[in-house]
């Protein structure tokens, strides 16, 4: 291995180290990204939820992307080596395909990141929501009951109060009119 390394030219040297060590670190970052270590963090970790906040999008920029460059630039160059193409012609071809894999890299990942949702429950997606009465509700907003209710594609229960000046039964069909400030829905009685 030794002897096969010293016999290579300075310009094939730098290709094989590159492609080698691009390679190496890409396999790390790959396996950290798809098992959960977060490897684009290096100052320290700092969680905090920040309302409305959508990331920062696409990075073209990036440590995950630079290794792909590396890495591709790295092995397309052996490869025009290896076919005996001129050096200029080398390393146009592989700055090209390093580019472009930073480019489906950056592509890759932010399209991933547009997979991920919060989960948290936004009450005002109830509003206009037609649902059913789970527990009954006092009328004039005498009693807190409750309705089973389709919200961002889920069934729940929630809490709700109506002006309705008779109590909502159970099995009452009912449209979500208002949500109070403190997540209660105000309903009416949709069949009247």
């Amino acid at each position: 291995m030794e002897e096969w390394f010293t016999a290579l030219t300075l310009f094939e040297k730098v290709y094989w180290i590159t492609a080698i060590i691009g390679s190496f670190v890409l396999l790390v970052l790959m396996v950290l990204t798809f098992v959960g270590g977060d490897v684009e963090d290096v100052s320290g970790d700092i969680d905090a939820d920040i309302d409305g906040d959508s990331g920062i999008g696409f990075q073209f920029l990036s440590f995950k992307n630079l290794m792909g460059f590396f890495t591709i630039f790295g092995w397309s160059g052996i490869s025009c080596i290896e076919n005996d193409l001129s050096t200029s012609v080398t390393i146009l071809v592989s700055v090209v395909c390093g580019l472009l894999m930073m480019l489906a890299m950056a592509s890759l990942f932010y399209y991933l990141s547009k997979l991920q949702s919060s989960g948290t429950l936004k009450l005002k997606n109830a509003l206009n929501q037609i649902g059913e009465v789970y527990l009954t509700i006092g009328a004039n907003r005498s009693s807190i009951g409750k309705v089973s209710i389709n919200v961002q594609g889920t069934l729940r229960e929630l809490e709700a109060l109506t002006d309705e000046d008779a109590d909502l039964k159970q099995g009452n069909v009912v449209k979500v009119h208002k949500v109070t400030d403190n997540g209660i829905l105000i309903v009416k009685l949709l069949n009247k």
